[in-house]
């Protein structure tokens, strides 16, 4: 009995109106569920200290808070994710870019076949091979470099020109009493705190219900036995 929406994420699209929530950290939305429940008049800043963005599980970065900010207060904002890349040496003295992680959503074999694309078709300088290098022990996906080439400076043009930058458009859109209504983070927990307390309360009237139609029917046996 989780906020189930918020960890994780919703996608979808419908009469004309799209949500695109992503996913969260599920201790970290827990805890500030129950900091609301301890403390309704909790303020966004210190639920942010709970949780402090998105949790994409493909890893990778996000640059910068001013996206995650706009979300979590409206509802809607724009969240640039990066991959996470790390440079190599190489023997003669050549250089080379290694991929460890993906922005959320980003097909590895797509990436790959992309960028090996754009270089056959020369709008990518500057790399002279591509390959695949991920095992189990997890994703590495290898660059190289011509001889001479400034590794930044490439990388960069990766980053413009292929998916390993990416933006997330998020629209936490909700069906709220009937009615689409783009929620804010505490909205959102403020929400599943009140469904839990009305499906507690639906789940107890009908308990003592049942009991109660137990207690007339016991009565009744007694009548009878005496």
């Amino acid at each position: 009995r989780i906020p189930n929406m918020l960890v994780n994420g919703s996608p979808g699209i419908a009469v004309g109106m799209a949500t695109n929530i992503p996913p969260h950290n599920l201790n970290e939305i827990v805890e500030a569920t129950i900091a609301f429940v301890l403390n309704p008049h909790i303020t966004l800043q210190e639920v942010m200290q709970m949780v402090p963005g998105p949790d994409f599980p493909t890893g990778g970065f996000i640059l910068g808070r001013a996206g995650i900010v706009d979300y979590f207060t409206r509802g809607r904002g724009s969240v640039k994710m990066r991959a996470r890349v790390t440079i190599e040496e190489m023997k003669g003295q050549r250089e080379a870019l290694v991929i460890h992680e993906l922005p959320y959503q980003v097909n590895k074999a797509r990436l790959v076949a992309d960028i090996a694309a754009q270089v056959t078709e020369k709008r990518l300088e500057g790399i002279s091979d591509v390959r695949d290098e991920s095992d189990r022990d997890g994703m590495r996906v290898v660059i190289e470099l011509k001889r001479g080439e400034q590794a930044d400076v490439v990388l960069n043009n990766l980053y413009k020109q292929t998916q390993l930058q990416l933006n997330f458009g998020v629209i936490m859109l909700s069906i709220v009493n009937g009615q689409p209504r783009e929620l804010g983070l505490l909205d959102c927990i403020r929400k599943f705190i009140n469904h839990r307390i009305d499906v507690v309360r639906r789940r107890t009237d009908f308990l003592l219900r049942k009991a109660r139609e137990r207690e007339h029917l016991l009565l009744g046996f007694q009548k009878a036995l005496n």
